[in-house]
Parts: C-alpha cells; sequence; structure tokens
C-alpha cells in the first residue's frame, strides 16, 4: 500500500469516529506440508526477507505478552483492559503459529537455531524483566520503556499487515495459498489490533512531555534496531538455503527488484511510518484499513476454519 493509499484510508477511517472492533484471538492452523522452502517460485531473496518474520516473531510476540501482563495492574479503563486482554490473546497464537514454520524451515533443512538464539537473548535478557546489569534504572520506568518499545514495534507491523493485505504482486508470482494466507491473517489481525499497545502505553506512560519523550526514544531505539535484525536475518536464511548453491549473499540489488516486484514493501512506505509515529497528536487507528483487515479475516480459509469449529464446539 502506498503512503497515499495509508492516507486515504485514514480519511475513510478517522480515528475516533469508526466502530470498535472486538479484539480476540482466532485459534487458527495451517498445514505445512506442501508449502516449498521457496515459497515465492524463483524469488530466494523476497521469499527469505519476509521469512524473517518467522526469525523474530516467535520469541518477540511471547516477549509482548509477559511485558503486557507486568502492565496489567496500571489498567484502570475497563475498555481498554479488554482490548490489551484480546492483544495479549491473538499475540500469544501469533508467536505458537510462527514457530511452526519455523520447524517446517528446518524441516527443510534451513536450521535457524544459530540465529534466534540471538533473538532469543534480546528479548529473554536485555529486555527482559530486569534492566541489564549496570543500567540503574527503577522498575516502573524499565516497564514503561518496554512498553513504548513495543508500541513503536507494532507501528511497523500494522504497516507491514496493511501492505501484505493490499499485495496483490505476491498473488501474481504464484505464491504458496497456506503461507499468503498465514501472512495475510496475521496482517489483518495487526491492523485490528493497531492502536492496543499505543493506547496501553498511553494509558501507563505518565503524563506530559516525558511520556511523548519517552515514546521518541522507543521509536530511536526500535527503528534501527528492527532494520539491523531484519537484514542480518535475511543474509542469514540466503546463506544457509540448502537449495541456493556457492552459498550466496544478501543482495540489495535482488531486494530492490523484488521491491519493484510488488513482492515487497517499498522503503518509503516502511521509513514514512517513522515520521507519522513521531507527530505529537498521532494516533495508530489512523494507520491502514480496518475495512480491508476485517474483510480479509471473514473470507480468510484457516480463520473460517477456526469460527467454525468454535460454531460446532457450541452446537455440541
Amino acid at each position: 500500500m502506498t503512503t497515499e493509499g495509508a492516507a486515504s484510508a485514514s480519511a475513510e477511517e478517522p480515528a475516533g469516529t469508526g466502530e470498535h472492533y472486538p479484539i480476540a484471538p482466532r485459534r487458527v492452523s495451517f498445514d505445512w506440508e506442501n508449502t516449498p522452502l521457496h515459497w515465492i517460485p524463483d524469488e530466494p531473496t523476497a521469499t527469505h526477507v519476509i521469512n524473517v518474520l518467522h526469525l523474530l516473531l516467535p520469541a518477540g510476540e511471547r516477549w509482548f505478552v509477559k511485558v503486557f501482563k507486568e502492565g496489567l495492574p496500571l489498567v484502570t479503563d475497563a475498555e481498554l483492559l479488554k482490548d490489551v486482554k484480546g492483544f495479549m490473546g491473538q499475540e500469544a497464537t501469533h508467536s505458537v503459529q510462527h514457530s511452526y514454520v519455523l520447524e517446517h524451515l528446518a524441516a527443510q533443512r534451513l536450521d535457524t537455531a544459530d540465529y534466534t538464539k540471538y533473538v532469543d537473548y534480546l528479548f529473554e535478557k536485555l529486555l527482559g524483566e530486569q534492566p541489564p546489569p549496570g543500567i540503574p534504572i527503577p522498575a516502573r520506568e524499565w516497564l514503561r520503556f518496554r512498553l513504548s518499545v513495543i508500541a513503536a514495534i507494532e507501528q511497523f507491523t500494522a504497516v507491514l499487515g496493511d501492505w501484505v493485505l493490499a499485495a496483490e504482486g505476491l498473488d501474481h508470482a504464484g505464491a504458496d495459498e497456506v503461507m499468503l494466507d498465514l501472512l495475510r491473517w496475521h496482517g489483518a489481525e495487526e491492523v485490528e489490533h493497531r492502536a492496543v499497545a499505543f493506547d496501553m502505553y498511553q494509558h501507563c506512560g505518565g503524563e506530559g512531555l516525558p511520556r511523548y519523550a519517552r515514546r521518541v526514544v522507543g521509536m530511536a531505539v526500535t527503528a534501527p534496531v528492527m532494520l539491523y535484525m531484519w537484514a542480518w536475518g535475511a543474509a542469514y536464511l540466503i546463506r544457509h538455503d540448502p537449495q541456493l548453491a556457492g552459498r550466496p549473499r544478501y543482495s540489495l540489488a535482488a531486494h530492490n527488484s523484488a521491491v519493484r516486484k510488488g513482492l515487497l514493501p517499498t522503503w518509503k512506505e516502511l521509513g514514512s511510518a517513522v515520521p507519522r509515529y513521531l507527530r505529537r497528536s498521532y494516533h495508530p487507528s489512523r494507520e491502514g484499513s480496518m475495512r480491508r483487515a476485517v474483510e480479509y479475516l471473514a473470507q480468510s480459509p484457516a480463520a473460517r476454519t477456526a469460527a467454525g469449529a468454535i460454531g460446532r464446539a457450541a452446537l455440541a
């Protein structure tokens, strides 16, 4: 989706005036048996750039849930509390489903453990319940900082979620239908709960300038770390891909070629998410298209199967 498209969606769905969508986890499942390693045919770079999601999200989304659980006692708004619990349920499900993709990659001789151990260290140790040794910061302030990081990450996941829902280039390229459903189901839920992490931070992050300054710091830390981890992850996957001969390296030229084909978001789409987020008046309810997300969730094969199972259980 272009920046102009995002602006159009914003005008269509202004903050604070639309319907409030209930946020609840969908107990989806996916069958990976027939999904090839290069699930975008003849596009290993695009495939692996997107596959970095599977490396980052299992540990990252478990961490989201842990941090939000720490923050629950601070939530005094009943509607926000309900949304936060729905967010936690969705993120826990995302973590599990992306973990299954890692198992599928390993079964195809692409083991990711030498990379994901660093992701685990980032979230479990450096950003764990206690600050790293040598950083004297009060417990409440450490919680607020980590909430600001989650809000910043969720800005990017909302942008990526809206992009994948509109990425017709993936369909034209013949991308694997199961992987597309995973990505679009996940992307739709990211748009669905796009404002929850931001609202949680605003609610728990204090008042006035310190709250805004901490939000800026959260993005200043998050954006470069995400860029580094993503580039490193893509390079790792390409270098260890058993179907690519000669131990090739990640190529920016190949990446940009995939962007031109509509297989990856543009640098402008990703980069423009940062200045939008840094506006004092910003709110994520203006990010992406909720209508498109809800429409996809109504047609997603995995989401429909999950809803049908719930319906059958209710009738039993």
